[in-house]
């Protein structure tokens, strides 16, 4: 099956499917030995970089849609000044504080995803998003669950995770 439309199956049900798994995820890394655990990023990395070669997140965009990146003072700046902006008026244009004191977007989808679903300030987008899922990061056992609540979102994410409890059948 081609990757794109891989994604575009698998899209509808990742909620539900994520779900599923959530347990079987939870129990797997738990149940980690010192080796497998000190081993765990470089697997994940590979998984990482074989599942990003296969899915095309265009085809998706599923995070750019759903999820609401925080947005630092440097994301601020740095997008302001893109759009030629003042960051006041940015902030007031674009984002909200959150329950968290955090500031975010005012709506979802992103306002800067075009219909295509391609960023209009891919060069210049947050933080978040630049490091979004975070399944490239070190230490990666210590986002496990960030990890697991995020393969309700990203179908990469939510095949990074078979992948890896697969390996170990």
């Amino acid at each position: 099956m081609h990757p794109m439309s891989k994604t575009k199956d698998i899209l509808g049900r990742l909620s539900v499917l994520s779900a599923k798994s959530k347990d079987a995820n939870k129990q797997y890394f738990s149940n980690l030995n010192k080796r497998q655990k000190r081993d765990l990023d470089n697997v994940v990395h590979e998984l990482h970089q074989e599942v990003f070669a296969e899915t095309d997140c265009l085809e998706c965009a599923n995070c750019c849609k759903s999820l609401g990146p925080r947005i630092i003072m440097k994301d601020i700046e740095r997008i302001a000044k893109s759009q030629r902006m003042k960051e006041s008026d940015f902030v007031e244009k674009y984002l909200r504080i959150d329950e968290d004191g955090d500031y975010v977007f005012k709506s979802m989808p992103c306002p800067f995803l075009a219909s295509d679903n391609y960023c209009l300030i891919y060069d210049f987008r947050p933080k978040a998003c630049r490091e979004y899922p975070h399944t490239d990061r070190t230490k990666f056992l210590q986002i496990a669950n960030l990890t697991i609540t995020n393969s309700a979102t990203c179908p990469a994410v939510y095949e990074i995770l078979e992948r890896l409890r697969g390996m170990n059948r």
